[in-house]
């Protein structure tokens, strides 16, 4: 589905989401709609860019919705960006939608495309929910960079990926380790799937209970749990 298509499903009766270069912004249904675009690789003024979009909704008290579509690259690793800081300022998008959480507005991701990387964690992954629709093809970090990093050779890493979905990349890994919460039905308005899962009550961060219940990412809610369960009884 094309942004058009996807914005016109979300919003029938209209919205006014416009696209500024890579970047969406704008309103549709009371819910606020940010976004990155066409593949595009965000860098230190994108980030900055929908950071501040993210603050001035997080200063009004109305609780509405910040919907965020994804469809980019990983971070832009220029030279430029990385000297004016990138890293900090893709931790400052984050935290900007942390920010806004606390302050009652529900962070929901919507992945219809790529995304690797900073781009990944500092957007959709840092929203409350995370849902995608078929097609979508997320990546933590590609096996061949990830090669790169650790020094392990590739066929190592293709192993380990073939055996757990925790180094694996693509969407049914990602849901099958709890990043992703729902993968929605393209074929039926997605109007309807935003408000079930905006009727739902907030519950939490459940992206470890639900890795634990289906199987990919087995022992991080046993471990969080027994983490939590010793720092109150410890104090």
């Amino acid at each position: 589905m094309t942004p058009a298509d996807i914005l016109a499903s979300l919003f029938p009766a209209g919205h006014d989401v416009t696209a500024t270069g890579a970047l969406l912004r704008g309103t549709g249904d009371g819910i606020h709609v940010l976004g990155i675009v066409d593949g595009a690789f965000p860098g230190v003024d994108e980030a900055v860019a929908l950071a501040g979009d993210v603050l001035a909704i997080a200063a009004h008290d109305d609780g509405a919705p910040i919907l965020f579509l994804l469809d980019s690259g990983s971070q832009r690793m220029s030279r430029r960006d990385e000297l004016l800081g990138l890293s900090e300022t893709l931790a400052h998008l984050a935290k900007a939608l942390r920010l806004a959480a606390a302050r009652g507005h529900r962070t929901i991701g919507l992945l219809y495309g790529g995304t690797a990387a900073g781009a990944f964690i500092a957007t959709a992954l840092a929203c409350d929910t995370l849902v995608a629709l078929p097609g979508a093809h997320p990546a933590v970090m590609d096996l061949p960079s990830m090669a790169r990093v650790t020094k392990l050779p590739l066929a190592v890493l293709e192993e380990k990926a073939a055996a757990t979905p925790v180094f694996a990349p693509g969407l049914d890994n990602i849901v099958a380790t709890g990043g992703i919460a729902a993968v929605w039905d393209p074929n039926r308005p997605l109007s309807e799937q935003l408000a079930a899962l905006l009727a739902e009550p907030p519950a939490g961060d459940a992206r470890a209970r639900l890795g634990a219940a289906r199987g990919g990412r087995p022992k991080a809610a046993a471990i969080a749990a027994e983490v939590e369960r010793l720092a109150l009884a410890h104090g």
